[in-house]
């Protein structure tokens, strides 16, 4: 890929990091980890305590991006029936009649996903892997493209369930607002109502333009040494000296393609092993769990095994 035809893209892709920085102030890092996310076509996981920008993030995203938007609260008596839908019969047809479910649309926001049970959570699976769903034998595709922005209150909060492993590794990031600095917060304070704000965004791309988008970060080239610092990075995973289990080829396969956006994102047609280490906490800290004993969260033990592994 030549890097001048990537321009207009990366143009783009700043342009709406920019805005979407007027609505949540103060986390430009993680509006880039959250833009490269999607653009990589991965699903985004954020995980942080109510009131920090959580809703507010994922609703930016979908009006700037220029794509449909549904937004549904998942609590303890949430069905699978109430995201997917429902097949109804109908005298006047005499038949039944599928009634979809908020699911179908361009951007989900599963709100607080971890207050619901697990036999709803396991219901987004089949969208988020196959991008479709199965009702009464029939197979429905979903829209392209197609994200789920979810996020998730800290699990030792009160009415809490644990996501699934397997639900968990469908997410290709999962990123922490945290609280804001003092300055920004201030912003915060000073400034208008960050909901109307939203309102009056005006898109920064369209649907096709961020299929277009996808198309071009997959063409980013990642050399063969950048290869062997992956591999090197995912076999530490799996070597027991650092995580319970490692990492598996999936999540092998999405942390590159997050790389390669990111890479694209610093006006870049190649892959650096920045990109790798800028992205490997948010893109592998929700799938891996640390050994007994090693006193770390899962992010600091990922930074620390990325410290510890050398580039080759």
């Amino acid at each position: 890929m030549d890097l001048e035809d990537a321009r207009p893209v990366t143009r783009m892709l700043t342009r709406l990091v920019d805005q979407i920085s007027t609505i949540i102030v103060g986390k430009r890092t993680q509006i880039e980890d959250s833009v490269a996310c999607l653009m990589a076509g991965g699903h985004l996981l954020i995980e942080d305590v109510p009131g920090v920008g959580k809703t507010t993030l994922a609703h930016a995203l979908a009006v700037s991006m220029g794509l449909r938007f549904s937004r549904v609260q998942f609590t303890a008596d949430l069905m699978p029936s109430d995201l997917i839908g429902v097949s109804v019969f109908e005298r006047a047809k005499d038949t039944f009649v599928f009634h979809p479910g908020p699911v179908f649309t361009q951007v989900l926001l599963a709100d607080e996903i971890n207050r619901a049970g697990p036999k709803t959570q396991s219901a987004l699976l089949e969208a988020m892997e196959e991008h479709q769903v199965s009702v009464d034998n029939v197979t429905r595709h979903l829209p392209d493209p197609f994200f789920v922005i979810a996020t998730q209150n800290p699990s030792d909060q009160l009415g809490t369930y644990p996501l699934p492993e397997s639900q968990l590794d469908r997410f290709l990031m999962c990123i922490t607002l945290g609280y804001p600095d003092r300055l920004s917060e201030r912003a915060l304070l000073a400034g208008d109502d960050k909901r109307g704000a939203i309102e009056r965004l005006k898109p920064v791309m369209q649907a096709s333009e961020v299929v277009a988008c996808q198309k071009v970060v997959q063409q980013v080239h990642a050399s063969e040494p950048l290869l062997d610092y992956l591999q090197a990075l995912i076999g530490a995973t799996r070597s027991g000296e650092w995580f319970v289990e490692g990492l598996s080829p999936r999540a092998a396969i999405a942390i590159l393609r997050v790389a390669k956006a990111r890479a694209l994102m610093a006006q870049r047609d190649y892959v650096a092993p920045d990109d790798i280490q800028a992205i490997l906490p948010q893109a592998a800290g929700h799938r891996l769990v640390p050994i007994s004993g090693a006193g770390r969260g899962a992010l600091e033990q990922v930074r620390a095994m990325v410290e510890a592994t050398p580039i080759p």
